[in-house]
């Protein structure tokens, strides 16, 4: 079994129940609905084709709704062709009205613009302006290259501090969507700060639910804020693409690392996305950067990765799937590092990871065969998986949404199981369902988490060695 998993962008080239199918059935384990380009129409047919396909080949399969968020684009509609040539050292004036040079689709305030390093890039950097002056309400720019733009297009602005909110009103509306449909992760764009997340609680609050949510690193600002956002959010996502035009492209693959290291270190998921397989839009094959790109990702440890415009819009998504297992499972299988080692435990009165990291010593000196977790959140299956042990985690728990949720992390087989009354019913049950799907035999050996008393979240308190009768 794979333990890195793999997230899926649904879109054109993948809406359909047959290609959902073959998606989960070439390794596809998180499906990820891109809200920038979907009606609420269309999501709820996405949501129930994979719910439905998921069901039928009896695995999980989660759902996460990323949130467009205040995506600033072109907003050429009017001008001739929707679209400008732009020429080498001209300046041009952008900003919310169409009397503007280059108009955008947001009325900003730009509050503070760094005089000595502040651009305005578009289309993710193809190209690049520099701004020669300022004004609350517009931008002087000086165009560094020729090119022709077209609306629609994303605007980044490295180095100008926005006033821009961390929802919009269509972000709101989606979150109640995302209640509506049982959502399994959100995602918020353009995250800044930890405090960003208020506005999500507040909505989900509002209708008693609890959804976790993603935060995507994407921003200057959230690289300044990072451990805050990382204590604050239930999952991070290296978003590379706008990452990489708002800081210099060099950085990145310290960046990447470093948000990896730190997500590990407080046992969150992280998501490293964007670009991953990106010449299998056009072709079936993947580059050998790309290659090595996916396999860096699997080393460094990462939960997940994820496919955008190669499973959204790309020709090949099925294929696509398929090679990102293979490499994945060729990593995994011959990877005998374990960087966890390099991680300084220290006292933290936490039982789940005192018992994460036991199962973890445990399995290096017995022959085990598996690791079976019992949990109402999924939080002892999240943290034993922290530890990245050699064998496979069976996380058991009678909610499906807590079945959905966890597969987003590394190494969780999430398994349904109804309420036990008592741990012996538990070790009963358990092994039934485990010889019946084959994913042990009669005389293995597995470790076995769990609470007492059964039922309460956070009461992971037991560890057993248990082996299966022949």
């Amino acid at each position: 079994m794979q333990k890195t998993k793999i997230i899926c962008t649904i879109g054109p080239s993948s809406d359909h129940p047959h290609i959902i199918s073959k998606l989960i059935q070439s390794g596809m384990n998180v499906a990820r609905l891109n809200m920038a380009h979907s009606s609420h129409s269309h999501i709820e047919s996405v949501v129930k084709t994979i719910r439905t396909e998921s069901k039928r080949l009896n695995c999980y399969v989660g759902i996460m709704m990323d949130l467009s968020g205040p995506k600033i684009r072109l907003d050429l509609s009017g001008i001739t062709g929707n679209e400008i040539t732009i020429e080498k050292d001209h300046i041009y004036q952008l900003g919310f009205s169409k009397m503007n040079d280059i108009p955008i689709n947001i009325d900003l305030t730009f509050n503070h613009v760094d005089s000595t390093n502040a651009y305005v890039k578009i289309d993710d950097g193809k190209l690049s302006f520099k701004i020669i002056k300022s004004d609350k309400k517009f931008l002087r720019v000086k165009a560094e290259n020729d090119c022709v733009i077209k609306n629609n297009k994303g605007v980044n602005f490295p180095g100008v501090e926005l006033d821009i909110p961390s929802l919009t009103h269509k972000d709101e509306k989606d979150i109640l969507k995302a209640i509506d449909l049982d959502i399994d992760w959100i995602a918020l764009s353009f995250v800044r700060s930890s405090a960003d997340i208020n506005s999500i609680y507040k909505i989900l609050n509002n209708s008693n639910v609890k959804i976790p949510i993603i935060a995507k690193i994407e921003k200057p600002e959230a690289i300044e804020n990072l451990d805050s956002i990382i204590e604050e959010f239930q999952g991070i996502l290296i978003a590379r693409g706008d990452l990489g035009v708002e800081l210099p492209l060099s950085k990145l693959p310290v960046l990447q690392k470093n948000i990896i290291e730190k997500c590990r270190k407080l046992k969150k998921p992280v998501i490293v996305a964007t670009q991953m397989l990106e010449s299998m839009i056009d072709s079936n094959t993947p580059t050998r950067a790309e290659i090595n790109d996916v396999a860096n990702a699997v080393f460094e440890e990462s939960d997940a990765v994820m496919l955008s415009g190669e499973t959204a819009v790309g020709e090949f998504p099925i294929e696509t799937v398929k090679i990102m297992k293979k490499i994945i499972s060729d990593v995994e299988n011959n990877n005998v590092n374990n960087n966890l080692d390099k991680y300084e435990i220290k006292l933290d009165n936490d039982t789940r990871s005192a018992i994460g990291d036991s199962v973890k010593t445990i399995s290096k000196h017995m022959h085990i065969d598996g690791i079976v977790v019992m949990t109402e959140s999924g939080s002892t299956a999240r943290v034993v998986g922290h530890f990245r042990p050699s064998v496979n985690i069976f996380a058991f728990t009678p909610h499906s949404n807590i079945c959905r949720q966890m597969t987003l992390l590394w190494g969780v087989t999430p398994i349904f199981m109804s309420e036990c009354l008592t741990t012996d019913d538990m070790l009963i049950n358990a092994e039934k369902i485990l010889l019946k799907n084959e994913y042990m035999n009669k005389g293995d050996t597995f470790i076995l988490t769990a609470g007492i008393p059964i039922g309460v979240s956070g009461a992971t308190n037991m560890l057993k060695i248990q082996k299966i009768k022949d």
